[in-house]
């Protein structure tokens, strides 16, 4: 139950940290965040909850995060479904936060709330595949950088600050595509308070993330021997 609520925790703070940057700060061009400052924001909130976190759940934070290390080897199956369940519950937990935040001004309207999407729903108006492709990948990056970092020979204590800075990188290179997802919890927590398309176009920002994280598992314990 310790792990399920750090957990939780954890990925309320990712949404509110990252989505929260989005929807209160980027809107205003004079407060001068856009993408990079949405990006490191999500940096931030992995980076921070490494620390407070890690040695009590792993700090996982996404159901793929929680997939990619089942399959590299790293997670105990019987343990995946409580996790995924505690990160889509502190998802929407965190974006429900957002919410009574960001609608208390005036004139407030939902809108994409930070949802992701695709082809006109693309910040940049990309299509489903370029959409499909970006997540796939930039998730099998992610679980190569995760695997890696967390590695018993890799250098001690500095996982959280690689982590972090993936997913800035990350975002960097895919919020003009897709709002950057790589996290169906992330995903699921916004398409339910932007509803309409968000919601219909959820499948994807679930099935690409997963299959990402899939291949990463199976590609990194075949270039690493040695699992832990």
């Amino acid at each position: 139950m310790k792990k399920l609520v750090a957990e939780f925790i954890g990925t309320l703070w990712l949404v509110l940290g990252g989505c929260g940057s989005a929807v209160l700060a980027a809107a205003y061009p004079d407060l001068g965040i856009g993408f990079v400052g949405v990006s490191l924001a999500f940096g931030l909130t992995v980076v921070t909850m490494a620390y407070a976190i890690g040695h009590i759940s792993g700090c996982h934070l996404n159901p793929a995060v929680s997939i990619g290390l089942w399959m590299g080897g790293r997670f105990d199956a019987k343990e995946l479904p409580s996790y995924i369940m505690a990160q889509v519950l502190g998802g929407i937990a965190g974006a429900g936060i957002l919410y009574l935040i960001a609608s208390g001004k005036s004139g407030f309207e939902v809108g994409d709330f930070a949802a992701n999407g695709y082809g006109k729903n693309s910040p940049g108006g990309y299509d489903m595949f370029s959409a499909l492709v970006t997540e796939i990948v930039m998730t099998f990056m992610f679980l190569i950088i995760i695997l890696g970092a967390t590695h018993s020979k890799a250098p001690a204590g500095f996982a959280g600050l690689a982590i972090g800075l993936g997913l800035v990188l990350i975002h960097l290179i895919s919020i003009p595509v897709t709002n950057t997802s790589v996290n169906p919890a992330r995903s699921t927590s916004q398409a339910i308070f932007a509803g309409g398309w968000a919601l219909q176009q959820l499948w994807l920002f679930w099935v690409a993330p997963i299959v990402g994280a899939i291949l990463a598992g199976i590609t990194y314990k075949f270039m690493s021997p040695e699992n832990e």
